[in-house]
């Protein structure tokens, strides 16, 4: 009989694998250290901007983090000099996330990382396979809500 397997803790150790490998990309000092996550986080950034305005409850619940660990991302990434916080005329409480030109430049570079790790990831899966995996992805985060 084969051992049995928890979906929770298969998808904890891919999470952690993902984590690493991409840790060990933006490693590289042509990434200035940052981590994989911070990438992700001003890539959303970066790919919604222009849509609307960009506040950290968007990113918290876009990444489905709590406000202390993004409010230390965000901190981090303005020190070294890749967004600013920027008050908006609607509301004195809120400040609106924006890039600097140095986060846009790095972006394009993290794009050509993250479409090559996408593809490494999805190498063997067929169409189907990769529909399947994000239904069943869903379902289970609609679990958690």
């Amino acid at each position: 009989m084969g051992e049995k397997k928890d979906i929770g803790f298969e998808i904890r150790c891919i999470s952690h694998m993902i984590r690493r490998k991409l840790d060990v990309t933006f490693s590289a000092p042509e990434f200035d250290g940052l981590t994989g996550v911070q990438n992700a986080l001003m890539g959303y950034i970066m790919d919604n901007a222009g849509e609307r305005d960009i506040f950290q409850r968007d990113i918290e619940q876009q990444f489905s983090l709590r406000r202390s660990t993004v409010t230390v991302m965000l901190q981090n990434l303005e020190q070294k000099g890749y967004l600013r916080r920027v008050p908006v005329s609607y509301d004195a409480r809120l400040k609106k996330i924006v890039l600097t030109p140095k986060a846009e430049k790095m972006q394009k570079r993290v794009h050509h990382e993250i479409d090559r790790f996408h593809r490494k990831l999805e190498e063997n899966l067929t169409e189907e396979e990769k529909g399947q995996i994000l239904y069943l992805l869903g379902k289970i985060k609609q679990n958690l809500k």
